[in-house]
C-alpha cells in the first residue's frame, strides 16, 4: 500500500525504514506530500542461510517490469514490529493447542520488545474472536494464551457443527488492526490451513493483507489422526504457502524433526534479519489498483522472499 509521509516523518523512520536509510545513505529531498512504496525482505543463499550483509546496490528493483530507483534502504534488525498471532482453535487442532500455546509464550518472550513492540492475539475456529488487543507485555499475552482452546462438544452439537475461519480471521485482521498501523507489521497463522465456512475466499485474505503492507507466516501445525482415515488435511498446505509466498513471508512446517519451537526459532531470525527497501513510483497512481513488485539480487545464488504486489491507492 502506498502511504503519504511528511519529510518528518521519513526523518524519524516512519513507514518503517529506519533512520540509517535516511542518514547518509539518502541524501535526496522529497516533497512534503512523496508516496513511497516500503518493501520488506529477506535474502538467502543457496545453502537456505539468511543473508543480511547486502547493500543498497546489490539489489534490483522493478514495478510492472518497469525499473526503479530505491530511495530508502536499511538492513536494521531493530526496527519496531506489529505481530498479530491468528491461532487455529478448531477440533482438528485439539491435540496440538498445548504445545502451540507454549511455543507461542516462548516466541513472545524472545521476541517482543517492551515500549518498541506490539502484538495482537486471535483465535478462529466456528468464530473469529479476539482475545488480546494490541499490547507490549508479554504477561497479558501469557493470561490471554490460557483461554485460547477449542470449542467444547457441547458447542459443537448445540450449533451443528464446527468450522475454521481461517480466510475471514485473516481479512479481519488485515482490515481492523493492521491496515491502521505504519511500519514493519506480520501475521503469524499456527493452523493445518483448512478453511471450512468462510464468508471470504483466498483472494480475498491475501489481497487484504497486501493491501495493509502485513507479511504472513505461517506455521504448518497438523495432527495426522484428525481426520480419520483420511489422514490428511486436504489442501491445508497449498493454502498457507500461497498466503506466505505472495505476501513475502515464509512457511514452516511442523513435524517430529522439527518441532514448533524451532519453526518459531528461524521465523525470530527472519524478523531479525529483513531489508527495508523504499521507493517512489515513476508512474502517478490515477485508479487504485494492485501493482506487481519485482525484487532481486545482483549476486547468481542469492534468493529474494518479498511481497510480489502492492496496493495503489489513487
Amino acid at each position: 500500500m502506498r502511504s503519504k509521509a511528511t519529510r518528518r516523518e521519513f526523518l524519524l523512520g516512519a513507514m518503517g525504514l529506519g533512520a540509517a536509510a535516511v542518514r547518509g545513505q539518502d541524501p535526496a529531498t522529497f516533497s512534503t506530500d512523496v508516496k513511497v512504496v516500503s518493501v520488506l525482505a529477506n535474502v538467502r543463499n543457496k545453502t537456505g542461510a539468511l543473508v543480511g550483509t547486502l547493500s543498497r546496490d546489490d539489489f534490483a528493483l522493478a514495478e510492472d517490469h518497469r525499473p526503479q530507483t530505491i530511495r530508502y534502504f536499511s538492513r536494521e534488525t531493530d526496527l519496531p514490529l506489529t505481530l498479530g498471532l491468528l491461532v487455529d482453535t478448531s477440533a482438528s487442532q485439539r491435540r496440538v493447542l498445548d504445545a502451540e500455546r507454549g511455543a507461542s509464550l516462548r516466541f513472545f518472550d524472545q521476541v517482543v520488545r517492551p515500549n518498541k513492540d506490539k502484538v495482537f492475539l486471535m483465535q478462529f475456529d466456528s468464530g473469529v474472536q479476539m482475545r488480546q488487543s494490541l499490547t507490549n507485555l508479554v504477561g497479558k499475552l501469557d493470561d490471554a494464551l490460557a483461554y485460547v482452546d477449542s470449542e467444547s462438544m457441547r458447542q459443537l452439537r448445540m450449533q451443528g457443527g464446527g468450522g475454521t475461519l481461517l480466510y475471514d480471521a485473516v481479512i479481519q485482521a488485515s482490515n481492523d488492526v493492521m491496515s491502521k498501523l505504519t511500519g514493519r507489521k506480520a501475521l503469524i497463522i499456527l493452523s493445518d490451513g483448512v478453511d471450512v465456512g468462510s464468508n471470504g475466499t483466498l483472494k480475498e485474505s491475501v489481497e487484504a493483507a497486501l493491501k495493509s503492507d502485513t507479511l504472513i507466516y505461517s506455521i504448518l501445525y497438523s495432527d495426522p489422526g484428525a481426520y480419520g482415515i483420511f489422514g490428511g488435511s486436504g489442501d491445508g498446505r497449498k493454502v498457507l504457502d500461497r498466503m506466505s509466498d505472495e505476501t513475502g513471508g515464509s512457511l514452516f512446517e511442523v513435524s517430529k524433526k522439527k518441532p514448533v519451537d524451532q519453526a518459531f526459532e528461524v521465523l525470530e531470525e527472519e524478523l531479525r534479519t529483513q531489508y527495508s527497501i523504499g521507493y517512489v513510483s515513476d508512474k502517478p497512481v490515477t485508479i487504485a489498483e494492485f501493482r506487481s513488485i519485482q525484487l532481486t539480487a545482483k549476486t547468481k545464488g542469492l534468493t529474494v522472499q518479498a511481497r510480489r504486489e502492492y496496493w495503489a491507492r489513487a
